[in-house]
């Protein structure tokens, strides 16, 4: 079939079997397919080449994919979904706090996974195309030379570079932006991050806005924008000006 789209997809998944079936199903849908049975030969391709979209199995020999997700996340642009066998809650917001965009679990329903598929894709391509061709209309938080562009997820720095959240992060983020200077306890942000309740030593919340913070912490220009009240949760202080994208 003629490729219908630029994005690469890495299929990672030690069943030989699956991992052909994945790659003819995604050939077939126009992208240009690689694949890999382990996070070493993943690694290898991802060395070669540049990468939008991860289709990853958790079950893997070596590093598993949960492992292998918290070394992806420092790459930000890279789509991540998972497609596994394992179906308990934990794992799937393990993941999902990880930075997966998905998480489907086997048996699939192809059709259903080529749908996500393309959903995020088109994100991703909304993400690369030249800012002058795009689309205006997308709700932006401005902020300390920041950037929050709500239809892309992503985060520009002042200096432009970009950064795409995942959905948790970006959550934490839009909900400081949306009431600068409010209180937000973990409850609260853990409820808005993953639509569920606070557990017992969860330390999610902090986790995010650990992953926040550094990429304002690269900026030396940038104040603290989030801080810590002790024994209550995290505040934005930040001044935010609300626009949409022209």
């Amino acid at each position: 079939m003629e490729q219908t789209t630029n994005v690469k997809l890495l299929i990672v998944e030690d069943e030989v079997v699956t991992r052909q079936t994945l790659t003819r199903l995604f050939q077939q849908e126009g992208y240009e397919v690689f694949d890999a049975a382990d996070g070493r030969q993943m690694e290898h391709i991802m060395a070669q080449q540049q990468i939008d979209i991860i289709i990853m199995d958790v079950n893997l020999p070596g590093q598993s994919g949960l492992e292998l997700a918290e070394s992806l996340r420092e790459q930000n642009n890279i789509g991540l979904v998972f497609l596994t066998g394992r179906d308990s809650d934990e794992d799937r917001l393990l993941a999902l706090e990880l930075g997966a965009d998905d998480y489907l679990i086997k048996p699939y329903n192809p059709r259903e996974l080529t749908v996500r598929v393309r959903n995020l894709a088109r994100r991703i391509e909304q993400i690369n195309e030249p800012r002058e061709n795009q689309v205006d209309g997308s709700k932006q938080y401005h902020f300390s030379g920041w950037i929050l562009d709500c239809d892309s997820r992503c985060l520009f720095a002042p200096d432009k570079k970009m950064f795409r959240l995942p959905k948790s992060e970006y959550r934490a983020l839009e909900l400081f932006l949306t009431q600068p200077g409010k209180i937000h306890d973990r409850d609260t942000l853990v409820r808005k991050m993953l639509d569920r309740e606070l557990r017992p030593n969860d330390r999610t919340v902090d986790v995010a806005i650990r992953r926040i913070r550094r990429h304002f912490e690269a900026h030396p220009e940038t104040p603290n924008l989030i801080t810590t009240i002790h024994g209550e949760g995290y505040r934005f202080v930040g001044d935010v000006d609300i626009k949409v994208a022209s």
